[in-house]
């Protein structure tokens, strides 16, 4: 028992000694330097970077598109929420139809918040895409219940907040829902639902508690990138004109 104490206590007394000793760094102050216009660029660092600028540049000021109209964000059937939200079911229908949902989706619903800009008249770019979309949002699919569904409904009437839809049609007055449809149908209680949307939305954001109450199935697929892939495929890009939100007598403007 000696033996193997004075073991430990040689071991503990070898691992102490073979620390190196701290030594406290000199510190001086030195004059800080002002970030300005006039501050002259590193030549070094410019020439490393000037290749990969060079190639972002180009990859961002790609044509991928056209579209003969303004593309805004305003308004309760915006053109181009409603074209981002019909891309949407469309990249989820897809998804689902090769991945076990051999009907696909139902619907697709996307914040009017996550909308940063407009696409004016002209050629797309993509760069044009990056800046309307510049989240790293991903593409889910919420399965619910008919009546769980009803919670998406009664929200629009309360917020009547412009967030696009695709396959519904909401439609209230007077502080009441007057029509309720899900690709021109009423909603079936016992019915499950599969609603296309983004994670964040998927996960409570903008109030949009509702979807908590469903089954959250990933994509993998990120909404930017889904986006790019519907404009490259679309050269010239045509924008719904139909209406989804009929807020009748609406009092207050909640436009994004």
């Amino acid at each position: 028992m000696k033996t193997k104490y004075l073991i430990s206590c040689l071991a503990l007394l070898a691992i102490i000694s073979c620390k190196t000793p701290l030594s406290v760094a000199n510190v001086q102050t030195q004059k800080n330097i002002s970030i300005s216009k006039e501050l002259p660029e590193d030549a070094i660092f410019t020439k490393v970077i000037e290749p990969y600028k060079v190639e972002l540049e180009g990859k961002m000021n790609k044509l991928i598109s056209h579209t003969s109209v303004d593309l805004t964000k305003q308004g309760d059937n915006s053109n181009l929420g409603n074209l981002l939200a019909d891309y949407t079911f469309e990249g989820a229908d897809a998804w689902g139809k090769k991945n076990g949902l051999p009907n696909g989706v139902d619907a697709a619903v996307i914040n009017i918040g996550g909308i940063r800009t407009n696409i004016g008249a002209g050629d797309i770019l993509t760069k044009h895409v990056y800046e309307v979309m510049p989240f790293e949002n991903e593409l889910i699919i919420v399965k619910m219940k008919g009546t769980d569904l009803q919670g998406l409904f009664d929200y629009y009437l309360k917020t009547q907040v412009n967030n696009p839809v695709s396959h519904f049609y909401i439609e209230t007055e007077n502080g009441m829902n007057v029509k309720e449809l899900v690709n021109g149908k009423e909603i079936e209680p016992t019915k499950i639902y599969y609603i296309a949307t983004s994670d964040y939305l998927a996960m409570g954001g903008d109030n949009m508690s509702f979807f908590e109450k469903g089954e959250l199935i990933p994509t993998g697929i990120k909404l930017r990138d889904l986006f790019l892939e519907k404009f490259i495929a679309n050269p010239e890009v045509k924008s719904p004109t139909d209406i989804r939100l009929n807020f009748k007598n609406k009092k207050n403007k909640t436009d994004e």
